[in-house]
């Protein structure tokens, strides 16, 4: 089954897509064989990842992150 994010949006891009397919002109893409449990499993620590950092950060450590972040996202490109 193809994923809806592998479709484009476009109904004249998806139909030509879908023929291409059909025609063999592109491989299908590779199914999930990604263990469900396992998935799952990540999916609970992502969810209270970030709060459970947060809590366990100083005042120190979130102003230092702060300001590293801000230094980053306004570093001037070469």
């Amino acid at each position: 089954m193809i994923k809806p994010k592998t479709l484009p949006r476009d109904p004249s891009q998806r139909a030509f897509q879908i023929v291409q397919l059909a025609t063999g002109q592109i491989e299908p893409p590779v199914p999930d064989t990604r263990n469900p449990a396992a998935v799952a499993l990540g999916k609970l620590g992502a969810v209270k990842g970030g709060k459970a950092r947060a809590a366990s950060l100083t005042k120190a450590q979130r102003v230092a992150l702060a300001k590293k972040a801000a230094r980053a996202r306004w570093k001037k490109k070469t």
